[in-house]
């Protein structure tokens, strides 16, 4: 589950192996592309966190953000 806080939405997400977590990312890139919105994140083993916050509108949360964590949540 997305939770907002110090201005960015944050979620965790972990994955059987390193394997399946760099294919999620894989996938977030090609739309986090795609919209022209990128993620801050970090992989670390079978974990990725995602870091969403819109530089353009002084690294606050956006519908933007919003937007891309829905998109996010739907290739799960």
């Amino acid at each position: 589950m997305w939770q907002e806080k110090n201005n960015q939405l944050q979620r965790t997400f972990e994955f059987i192996d390193f394997k399946d977590a760099f294919a999620f990312m894989t996938k977030v890139a090609m739309v986090a592309e795609k919209m022209d919105h990128h993620p801050y994140w970090v992989n670390v083993y079978n974990k990725v966190e995602i870091y969403l916050n819109t530089h353009d509108a002084g690294n606050q949360v956006t519908e933007k953000d919003h937007k891309l964590a829905r998109a996010i949540d739907s290739l799960l």
